[in-house]
């Protein structure tokens, strides 16, 4: 065999082993994201918050459901969903199941495009266009009222284009979201004005995290907002990171926490699913994130940093 031969065969192999990596073994990979975010008022106490997001649900993803009900050991204070929880109109009992115990600590959520619409094949290079350029492709409806409907039920608030002011571990949250800016459902119009300024936390969700949604936020005197719906890019090169965010946030805020603006944090969660029709990752394994909030500095021009890692957590059973 000449050099080229040998070339192409181990070009080939290499391929042929990353794809079976990213589809055999990292999707299913479930990691425990853990950072500390400088947010509340001076002088209140920290507050544990889980992110759950885009568990792109089916009914016999056993593995995912176990790992996601044993996160309810992490305690955390708070549980925020942004969204994309089905990948199948008979997901919502799985999902009921792998939320599980969470449901009874406090939470809130809001839903993403992957709630309304089952998804269906798409040509992946179409995430390498630019978003005016590619039709959006729906799949079915999904009943996304019944999950809605289940999550009530257990005491979580929906944030859809609400306000809501509530009390967690003894402090006061003020916390307002959108409906998936991704279908262009987001109407910031209707929770417009300034967050109060009394509150511990003024926590703004979304599913989706589009600038132009992120700034409103940031104007109103958020102090965190989180958001799902990048997987992280999914596909991430070493040294490069997410190819794309399929939105208009930049590569280097697809996921973890970053700065909006001079007062505003964002955490964008890589998520735990993907779609069926794409069902790989790479260098971006599927993830829940647990944020431990603690007092901003008094000094507003005082560098605030963040800590921040990724961990295995309570991986067993059969992998699905």
């Amino acid at each position: 065999m000449n050099t080229l031969g040998r070339t192409l065969l181990a070009t080939s192999a290499v391929g042929t082993a990353a794809l079976a990596y990213a589809a055999g073994i990292e999707r299913r990979r479930w990691t425990l994201r853990q950072a500390t975010v400088p947010v509340l008022a001076p002088g209140a106490t920290p507050l544990r918050v889980l992110h759950i997001s885009d568990l792109h649900m089916m009914p016999d993803q056993r593995s995912k459901q176990r790992w996601v009900a044993a996160l309810d050991e992490l305690e955390p204070d708070l549980v925020v969903n942004t969204g994309d929880n089905l990948a199948h109109r008979q997901a919502v009992p799985a999902v009921i199941r792998a939320l599980g115990p969470l449901l009874d600590r406090p939470g809130v959520f809001v839903f993403g495009s992957n709630d309304y619409y089952a998804p269906r094949p798409k040509n992946p290079a179409r995430y390498l266009m630019p978003a005016a350029k590619t039709k959006r492709i729906h799949g079915i409806p999904l009943p996304w009222r019944d999950l809605r409907a289940a999550m009530v039920e257990r005491g979580w608030l929906d944030l859809t284009h609400q306000r809501r002011t509530f009390t967690v571990a003894g402090q006061e949250v003020f916390a307002a979201g959108l409906d998936d800016p991704h279908l262009k459902r987001d109407r910031y119009s209707d929770i417009a004005g300034e967050a109060p300024r009394t509150a511990a936390l003024r926590l703004g969700v979304t599913h989706s995290p589009e600038p132009r949604v992120l700034d409103p936020f940031a104007a109103d005197g958020y102090d965190l907002v989180m958001a799902g719906h990048t997987h992280g890019g999914q596909l991430r090169l070493p040294g490069y990171g997410a190819i794309v965010t399929n939105c208009d946030l930049d590569r280097s805020r697809a996921r973890g926490v970053s700065r909006w603006g001079a007062h505003t944090w964002l955490h964008v969660s890589a998520g735990l699913g993907t779609s069926p029709y794409a069902p790989v990752r790479f260098a971006c394994p599927p993830e829940a994130s647990l944020l431990t909030l603690v007092p901003r500095p008094v000094d507003a021009g005082q560098a605030a940093g963040e800590a921040e890692r990724g961990t295995r957590f309570g991986v067993g059973g059969n992998v699905r």
